[in-house]
């Protein structure tokens, strides 16, 4: 099932992280060259979400039917009986328990696990083969996801090792987390970029499926303890371009001292994984924001006070 934050919180422990993917080299989740880890689980859905492979905190199996060639190996290996013959899907996800058996046997590639566990010490020897990378470009680590805050206990035994190696830390995050939780992570915490989708507490309920109250009030302690605190929103089409959201979000910025926002403009890349993963979202069919509707969006900012940065 899809997390609750308690649920998910009360599951995860110190010693070991789920993560379900590492990518060397990225440029755009900080400063300089990053390494940026993925966490799984999120107690979000965001109807727009570009990684819906993260939203469960538990490996699980993802089926690409355009690189299956039907040899059905994978069904005289799984232990479960979970392999199907329906056009569109190979796993019967009420029996799977992804523990990767057809995906070593594919020879396709058509079967993959997502997720798996990572001991802090494996990471760590990881993220340290970028050392070099990160001093000569000013980089460091970036905790992605999912909401890297599901696993606090983790983090907590994780980022001092990172912070005495003199590794810069950023996490991303989507302000769904116990504050205590938060606090004892602060000052390992270099940078943190903080995701602000909409203003109103029905609509992001209507959107994300989980209200913005805890969301809000994070931003708002974080801004008074954060070393570097950066505001991101993402501009979907339709559902919170709009001018009186845009001007709401100005506001609560300003009321909290901030005076600038990283705005990411909808694309529908992660579209294309829904297929494969078992998930209720489906493809929302929209276009990207033209640079005309981007320039708008900026302009209003600029007006309301505050500098927005609009990615490509």
């Amino acid at each position: 099932p899809l997390l609750t934050m308690d649920i998910a919180m009360a599951r995860y422990d110190s010693n070991t992280g789920m993560i379900f993917d590492v990518q060397r080299f990225a440029l755009h989740d900080g400063p300089g060259i990053r390494t940026t880890v993925f966490f799984k689980g999120c107690p979000l859905q965001c109807r727009w979400c570009q990684n819906p492979e993260s939203h469960r905190d538990r490996a699980e199996m993802a089926f690409y039917r355009e690189r299956c060639k039907a040899c059905f190996l994978c069904e005289t290996v799984c232990p479960d009986k979970a392999i199907t013959r329906l056009p569109a899907s190979r796993i019967d996800y009420s029996r799977c328990s992804a523990c990767g058996a057809c995906a070593t046997a594919c020879h396709y590639e058509a079967l993959m696990t997502i997720g798996r566990p990572w001991p802090v010490e494996q990471l760590v020897a990881e993220i340290d083969k970028d050392k070099d990378f990160f001093e000569e470009s000013g980089g460091g680590v970036t905790l992605s996801g999912g909401e890297p805050m599901l696993q606090h206990a983790y983090l907590a035994r994780l980022l001092p090792i990172l912070k005495a190696d003199g590794i810069h830390i950023t996490m991303e995050t989507c302000g769904v987390f116990r504050w205590e939780h938060m606090v004892p992570l602060l000052p390992h915490l270099d940078l943190i970029y903080f995701d602000i989708k909409h203003m109103d507490s029905d609509a992001h309920q209507h959107l994300t499926r989980v209200d913005n109250v805890r969301i809000l009030d994070n931003f708002h302690r974080l801004s008074h303890s954060a070393s570097d605190l950066q505001a991101r929103m993402p501009l979907v089409p339709g559902m919170n371009d709009g001018l009186d959201n845009i001007r709401a979000t100005a506001c609560f910025l300003r009321q909290n001292n901030h005076h600038s926002i990283h705005c990411l403009p909808y694309h529908n890349l992660g579209e294309a994984k829904l297929t494969g993963i078992q998930t209720s979202l489906t493809p929302l069919g929209l276009d990207r924001l033209t640079p005309k509707r981007r320039q708008w969006v900026k302009d209003i900012f600029d007006q309301e006070g505050i500098h927005a940065d609009i990615y490509d």
